[in-house]
């Protein structure tokens, strides 16, 4: 079982940074890669980043690829997603989630989900 909250939304002019992090609950936090999603309002949920619990391998939407930056520390068990150069088309909340597999996590099949945090990037 793994719990996820999120924290660190907010309002950012465009061409600010902000970083979220997630604190996860739960023993087995090491052994589940982690990622972020986001949905904007009137859109799907899509994904944004994440990062493998083994190789620490990292994977990015290629709409953030070179702004965002995933990253995990175990022994806090916390996953961050640090933003920048943020963009109004960024605005969505985000969402944390937790997956033991891969794919299933990149496609958003997750076992777990944080409850959310809002990111408004204004122009």
């Amino acid at each position: 079982q793994v719990q996820l909250v999120e924290s660190g939304g907010g309002l950012v002019q465009a061409g600010g940074s902000l970083r979220l992090s997630c604190a996860a609950s739960g023993r087995t936090f090491s052994s589940y890669n982690m990622g972020w999603f986001r949905q904007a309002p009137g859109k799907e949920r899509e994904f944004v980043a994440l990062i493998s619990w083994s190789t620490l391998s990292t994977y990015y939407a290629d709409s953030v690829k070179g702004r965002f930056t995933i990253s995990r520390d175990n022994t806090k068990k916390t996953v961050s997603l640090q933003m920048n150069s943020l963009k109004p088309e960024d605005t969505a909340v985000y969402y944390c989630a937790a997956h033991p597999n891969v794919p299933d996590l990149r496609r958003g099949n997750c076992d777990y989900w944080g409850q959310g945090t809002q990111v408004t990037v204004s122009s």
